[in-house]
């Protein structure tokens, strides 16, 4: 199969879908691996490594669309690049498309098969203990006062108390911010409605500052957070908030909100996506860090954990196609969004009010 790699557009978004160890592994299965010029410079992958893998170096984008027929990206298809898309392709990315309704209208429109990245991962997607670890350093930073922070350092001094900070929601996400926070000393409360997940970090960090409870301690909690890190992800159709915007009177004007999970009027209600170009903004006095692609931050990293992701199934689409991988995979299907104009996943369906064809239907035919 012809498969395109192209050089991500998004701002500050330094991942590249595969590395050259990964493209060598399909070249070796005799696919063709096209790789758009510098795509892997931020991932520490220059263009010399990938050729001595086996690609081939493509000038442009439209290049390799115009020459590929599965097209392996890291973020969702910016506006910019709609025109790029032909009914032919077959794109495997992260495409969140419940959240993007001009998106899932031109990916219908176009009739391509689309398959969301973020759906197909057994284990947790790699890049979210990343995104964890990240979020929460930069939520300590922001935390001094330089940056209109509480002051506190980060462990204890001289009898003064450690940064406080509240991490809701403990999977790989909040685990990965708890690594950060823990290591550094700060007193930490985790916030999960899972008793194992509560136990697991208690285990985790047995005889450091660190204290678990069930979401509802959250309010009680708030007054003396100095920092918020929400690691919750929160289903699109629902209305209501853990941190409504009445809430944030709670809590004290030096505070921040870190919110890694990035859904737009989800977990906090006043949450909005920023960039790492501009990453915080004020919300009734509480500054908020909103970056929807934090792992970008570290994408020689982030690269390698996604690669090795998604390496296999786009072994198995190369080998059998996109539809025929979906029915010999289960976790690759969960993703499956759309095939020649029919949506086929059920959350954009529901959020977006929309017609839709269940996975399990559209594969037994």
């Amino acid at each position: 199969m012809d498969i395109g790699i192209p050089r991500e557009t998004k701002p500050q978004e330094g991942r590249v879908a595969l590395l050259p160890d990964h493209v060598n592994a399909l070249v070796r299965e005799g696919h063709t691996v096209r790789v758009e010029k510098n795509a892997g410079v931020l991932s520490g992958a220059d263009d010399q490594s990938y050729s001595a893998a086996g690609a081939l170096i493509l000038e442009s984008a439209a290049q390799i669309f115009d020459t590929s027929e599965l097209i392996v990206k890291v973020k969702e298809p910016l506006e910019h690049e709609f025109g790029l898309y032909k009914a032919r392709h077959i794109l495997f990315t992260n495409v969140h498309s419940a959240a993007d309704k001009p998106l899932t209208d031109h990916l219908l429109k176009v009739g391509l098969t689309a398959i969301a990245a973020e759906d197909t991962h057994q284990h947790g997607s790699p890049n979210c203990p990343l995104a964890g670890e990240v979020g929460a350093f930069e939520g300590v930073r922001l935390c001094l006062s330089p940056h209109g922070g509480s002051g506190r350092h980060f462990m204890p001094h001289f009898g003064a108390p450690a940064l406080k900070a509240v991490v809701l929601g403990l999977g790989a996400v909040g685990n990965g911010a708890l690594r950060t926070l823990m290591r550094l000393g700060c007193s930490v409360s985790g916030l999960d409605i899972n008793p194992g997940a509560r136990m697991k970090a208690d285990l985790d960090w047995a005889g450091q500052d660190f204290t678990s409870a069930d979401v509802n301690a959250l309010p009680e909690l708030l007054a003396d957070t100095d920092l918020f890190v929400n690691c919750v992800l929160w289903p699109k159709h629902r209305d209501d908030h853990l941190i409504d915007r009445a809430m944030l009177k709670r809590m004290k004007s030096t505070a921040v909100i870190v919110d890694i999970s990035c859904d737009e009027g989800g977990a906090v209600e006043t949450t909005r996506a920023t960039t790492w170009s501009d990453p915080v903004y004020s919300e009734d006095g509480i500054r908020h860090f909103c970056v929807d692609n934090i792992p970008g931050a570290v994408p020689e990293t982030a690269s390698a954990g996604y690669g090795a992701a998604l390496l296999p199934f786009v072994k198995l689409i190369g080998e059998v196609g996109a539809v025929e991988a979906c029915r010999r995979e289960p976790w690759l299907a969960r993703g499956l969004t759309c095939v020649e104009g029919e949506l086929i996943l059920e959350e954009t369906g529901m959020v977006q009010q929309r017609p839709y064809t269940p996975v399990a239907e559209f594969l037994s035919d």
